[in-house]
């Protein structure tokens, strides 16, 4: 293990124990020397102790140790259900209240990236931040033709740090999958590095402007969520400039009450949103925690989502895409077979599974939270049981859906919060049955098989002169054929199964033909034992080519 990567570990211990954390002290053996060194040393932890409670003393650490760490505490505040009420409480600052960077440093980096001043950009500029999270944050102005915005500015130094963490999680990653008896399954190092690509990407404010742009046209003209203008020329790889909102937060639950808010329609519309962003539009956005969600209320009646932070999306590839919906499709029907059998087409669990146990272990899932409201629902005896299934059936860990599972946990979280009484099974239901229905429309094919033409196109273009050469050459005795020779062996060996199942089957066949005419003539009354014989023989022959 690199130097560097020991390093950080050890630091990641002294901050654990300089906040009085000990039970996390306790569980890791490799530092008990650390700490002995650390506790010994006269102020250390001790009087943070006395002052503040577990609950601060977590959020503080987690801010001290740095950007990962503060969106692992962001990403479990949404799940209030999870966590001691406390704790609960105190992560939920973690979504947009980290400490800032000072505002002077904002402005000069601004400054550095148009190379102008600010106050040639701007009207107003107001240094004091509006918000702060993790990796960036923002402030209020006005641009020179008057109109409100936010400019989303990064942290100094961002890359350095991430890049540090991720070491370490590599590192972690590889003695699990080494020494772990459950890492190869969950493949962790594959996990981190599928969440290498996303956090290293939250880095590019260019990209999240460009995540910004696509989200707003995918909404255009909805009653349901509403994405900001993203103002172009003002945009820059460490910068971004986008329309302000002015909604409510939607974990202000008092705010959105007075206002009248028809909190139902607002939870279902939630749903919605999720399914159609990640079956009708295949771009969804993936960080949706409360920090990043507003709820505008021009009209109280018809709520309207407001979402920021478009630094994480997600899309799915088409198989996933189907063989999830397919899943939520046959869980919406009880139709846990199913389930269990797309589990096995789509490889995530090995191809000798049982299926009937399988769908016997699904089933026990399911059935106790079947057409209950979310308030009714232990979402922590749901996880257990799911854990105790994947290790049952050595179900293998899919990098590429950590993001959706991620966004799943968050929205459900976010339902159980804004409206206990939620049904996310009818309200989820048709919105994926009418996408089903919309894919497997002739339409839709057509569309497909439209989009595609040009490629066809090209392709017999380029298949004609490949045609005619090898035609030429055939013609004049040059054409020749590279075959591997084990290729050619099994291909021997099929064509001799083939022949020996044909001459087989013709044979079972005659035989009971023979059988059958023989019972048809009525002479099984004096032979019987022989027409049934030949009857049986043909079974045994069908059986062994099936």
């Amino acid at each position: 293990m690199r130097v560097r990567v020991l390093a950080r570990l050890f630091q990641i211990q002294r901050v654990l124990l300089k906040y009085g954390l000990d039970d996390f002290v306790r569980a890791t053996h490799l530092y008990r020397p650390v700490r002995l060194l650390v506790l010994l040393s006269p102020g250390i932890g001790r009087t943070r102790r006395r002052r503040l409670n577990r609950a601060e003393r977590l959020r503080l650490a987690l801010t001290e140790l740095g950007p990962i760490f503060v969106k692992f505490g962001q990403a479990v505040s949404t799940r209030r259900d999870l966590l001691p009420p406390d704790i609960a409480d105190e992560l939920v600052k973690l979504q947009d209240r980290v400490p800032p960077f000072p505002g002077e440093i904002a402005r000069a980096t601004i400054e550095r990236a148009h190379g102008r001043p600010v106050q040639e950009l701007f009207k107003e500029f107001d240094e004091a931040p509006l918000a702060a999270a993790s990796i960036a944050q923002v402030h209020a102005a006005r641009l020179p033709d008057g109109k409100e915005v936010v400019v989303k500015v990064l942290r100094p130094d961002m890359r350095a740090v991430i890049e540090r963490d991720l070491e370490v999680l590599y590192a972690l990653a590889r003695l699990a999958e080494k020494y772990w008896p459950e890492g190869r399954r969950l493949r962790p190092i594959e996990v981190v590095a599928e969440y290498e690509k996303t956090v290293l990407d939250e880095l590019d404010l260019m990209r999240e402007a460009a995540n910004a742009a696509q989200l707003r046209r995918n909404f255009a003209g909805s009653d349901l969520l509403y994405v900001p203008e993203i103002y172009w020329d003002y945009c820059r790889a460490n910068v971004m400039v986008m329309e302000r909102i002015r909604g409510i937060q939607i974990s202000d639950m008092a705010r959105l009450r007075e206002a009248g808010t028809d909190i139902a329609k607002l939870a279902q519309n939630g749903v919605r949103i999720f399914f159609t962003q990640v079956f009708q539009h295949n771009f969804f956005h993936a960080d949706m925690h409360p920090g990043n969600i507003f709820v505008l209320v021009d009209d109280p009646a018809n709520p309207r989502y407001a979402a920021v932070d478009f630094g994480i999306v997600g899309t799915l590839d088409p198989r996933d895409q189907r063989y999830l919906a397919d899943n939520f499709l046959a869980v919406f029907d009880r139709d846990y077979r199913r389930v269990a059998t797309l589990h096995v087409e789509s490889g995530w669990v090995p191809p000798q599974t049982r299926v009937d146990e399988m769908e016997s272990a699904v089933r026990t899932v399911c059935e106790p939270i079947f057409d209950r409201p979310l308030k009714d629902i232990s979402f922590g005896h749901i996880l257990l049981r799911l854990f105790e299934i994947s290790r049952r059936f050595n179900m293998v860990i899919q990098p590429q859906l950590v993001l959706l599972q991620k966004t799943l946990l968050n929205i459900e979280g976010l339902g159980r919060e804004l409206y206990p009484e939620l049904d996310v099974w009818n309200t989820a239901s048709p919105i994926l049955r009418e996408w089903m229905r919309e894919r497997m429309s002739g339409r839709t094919l057509l569309q497909s098989l439209r989009a595609q033409l040009p490629e066809l196109v090209e392709a017999a273009r380029a298949l004609a002169p490949l045609a005619k050469g090898a035609a030429y050459r055939m013609q004049n005795g040059n054409l020749r054929l590279k075959l591997d020779l084990s290729e050619i062996e099994t291909l021997q060996r099929s064509l001799r199964e083939s022949s020996r199942r044909r001459e087989s089957t013709a044979v079972g066949a005659a035989i009971l033909f023979g059988g059958l005419v023989w019972l048809g003539m009525g002479r099984a009354a004096d032979w019987p034992g022989w027409a049934m014989l030949a009857i049986g023989a043909a079974w045994v022959l069908f059986a062994r080519l099936g």
